[in-house]
């Protein structure tokens, strides 16, 4: 068989694989498990192999291209223009064969084991604020039924929740009492955690020098410099459009630049373009993933 390209449909614990020949017929349709998706690849013709690029597909891609093999990771929204109806694990296997031999079809670069390392630790940072913040609402709430109004800053609630708890005079049951206390020692837990992970960030953005030279462009700090410097080659997709693109342009979906986005955004991307070229480093035009998988963190 002349394998043209091959698809993989990745899940959970079962893999699907379609492989498609020069005239875009179906030569193969097989169904495996992760350990036996490895080995069969490993005894396949060299070829060119789609991913979708979602959870494992990382892993996989590494493991795949150790065996000799071109692969490439493509977002997902690329790859359902190609599924036809009736959708299911082959046709989307299927799909994903077919579109990875397009030539003009946009990919996804294979993070590292560094880079995923520190996607993880922004997304834990991103989730643990969360959690804070939905622990200072509910604690607000239950002070306001309880006629305890506080400013909107959390400073001022973490001021008055020891007094709050040791007060007997305030208007509070034993059972709100042990609630808040609950709460309050959660708070108090996420809030250290969250420290310990910005001082992690702190020292990773410390000893980078990408880091540090974007450090120095104001308003860049220790997150910003993170997400662009040492992620950028793994999160986002290469541009179609030529190096004559203007700084800022790739962050804009549409081709005209709306004109509520020429504010912070399109001057702190011109200040890093700009930078950059005095720095002599290598400019290269991007824009975000709109993939939810490779953009997953926030900018707080």
């Amino acid at each position: 068989m002349q394998i043209r390209s091959v698809g993989i449909d990745l899940g959970k614990t079962t893999f699907h694989l379609v492989a498609l020949g020069d005239n875009g017929k179906v030569l193969l349709k097989k169904k495996f498990t992760q350990r036996q998706l490895i080995t069969f690849t490993a005894n396949l013709q060299t070829t060119l192999i789609g991913l979708e690029a979602c959870a494992g597909a990382h892993f996989l891609g590494r493991a795949l291209r150790e065996q000799g093999h071109d692969v490439k990771l493509i977002p997902a929204q690329f790859v359902r223009p190609f599924v036809k109806s009736n959708k299911n694990d082959f046709l989307d296997a299927e799909a994903i064969a077919e579109a990875v031999d397009r030539q003009n079809m946009r990919f996804v670069p294979i993070k590292t084991d560094d880079q995923l390392d520190l996607q993880a630790l922004h997304r834990v940072r991103d989730r643990l604020i969360t959690r804070r913040t939905s622990v200072i609402n509910q604690l607000r709430a239950f002070l306001l039924e309880r006629g305890l109004v506080f400013a909107k800053s959390p400073g001022k609630l973490r001021e008055r929740m020891p007094e709050i708890l040791e007060n007997a005079e305030e208007d509070l049951t034993p059972r709100m009492r042990n609630l808040l206390a609950l709460l309050w020692n959660e708070w108090k837990d996420l809030e250290q955690q969250v420290v310990d992970l910005n001082h992690e960030v702190e020292l990773i953005a410390s000893s980078d020098a990408a880091c540090l030279r974007l450090r120095q462009i104001p308003g860049i700090g220790d997150l910003w410099s993170q997400q662009r410097s040492w992620l950028r080659s793994a999160t986002v997709l290469r541009s179609t459009r030529g190096e004559s693109s203007p700084p800022g342009w790739d962050w804009c979906r549409g081709s005209t630049r709306p004109a509520a986005r020429q504010s912070s955004t399109a001057s702190v991307s011109e200040a890093i373009a700009t930078y950059a070229r005095s720095s002599s480093m290598e400019h290269v035009p991007w824009s975000y993933a709109a993939s939810e998988t490779e953009f997953p963190w926030g900018h707080g």
